[in-house]
């Protein structure tokens, strides 16, 4: 197979979230990301819950000033506002930017939040512009994430974090049948390569970042694509994704592929706190 990365590009990121945001959205939610269970939650409780968990790790308090790097339809970001913060969320599509300033000004919160349509990979920033640096499923699309660390870093001010939910390879990449299903994950969800735990931390570290919180929630997550799979099948969305291309219709064939790499152990879920 082919490496994702060496045909992929941020035009095709775009693409995908500028078809793809209506679908997220009829079968999960505002949110954009997996959902975090404890019990028998529902999905709209489980999803507020993963970001609860980020915010407690990363200690983010009312009137810190937050970036928030990949967000989506502007859950995060809106949820963040609600609890007192000054939140920058950042899209590479302009569909989700639309969407997230309309919902943040139906939710009372447009004052204190704003959306850019901007490549997280060369966004620039004055230097200790913000408390943290929030990112929830965005980093599997970066191309260099050692270096957007590298940035992230710049970004902070003394004392900042640096919060982070992401997918992951496995402990063993190397695994011949790990790499195969991690690289069908990336090339379904337009993913340039999955990064281990370990990465992440090295990554961080070689920022100048230090890690305060590294867990491992994937067993608390992976019902998120049981529950996506089941709506799937329940409602009529696959006639609108056919509607709309067959690549919408091969992004919804995938959710059985990284539900698989889950129940293997081929790919984890991991949350990251560091600090400056």
């Amino acid at each position: 197979m082919t490496d994702p990365a060496a045909t992929l590009t941020k035009r095709d990121i775009r693409a995908h979230y500028d078809l793809a945001t209506p679908f997220y959205r009829l079968l999960w939610g505002p949110h954009i990301h997996h959902g975090l269970w404890h019990q028998g939650e529902s999905p709209d409780v489980a999803q507020r819950q993963l970001i609860d968990r980020l915010a407690a790790e990363a200690n983010i308090c009312p009137g810190e000033r937050v970036l928030d790097v990949g967000c989506g339809m502007g859950g995060s970001s809106i949820h963040l506002g609600r609890l007192g913060c000054e939140v920058t969320g950042l899209t590479l599509s302009p569909v989700q930017r639309l969407w997230a300033r309309f919902a943040a000004w139906r939710q009372g919160v447009s004052g204190r939040v704003q959306f850019l349509c901007r490549d997280a990979e060369a966004a620039e920033f004055p230097a200790e512009s913000f408390d943290v640096v929030w990112s929830v499923e965005c980093t599997e699309h970066l191309f260099d994430r050692a270096a957007f660390f590298r940035k992230a870093a710049g970004w902070l001010r003394p004392g900042g974090r640096v919060a982070v939910c992401a997918w992951l390879a496995g402990d063993d990449p190397s695994d011949p049948e790990t790499a195969r299903q991690v690289e069908a994950v990336c090339r379904g969800f337009l993913c340039p390569s999955l990064g281990t735990a370990a990465d992440y931390l090295r990554w961080m570290r070689a920022a100048g970042l230090e890690p305060v919180c590294s867990a491992d929630l994937t067993a608390q997550v992976a019902r998120t694509w049981e529950i996506c799979k089941e709506r799937v099948r329940r409602s009529k969305v696959r006639l609108l994704a056919r509607c709309v291309g067959r690549d919408m219709v091969r992004f919804l064939d995938h959710f059985d592929t990284i539900l698989t790499a889950y129940r293997t152990g081929a790919m984890k879920y991991g949350c990251f706190v560091a600090r400056r």
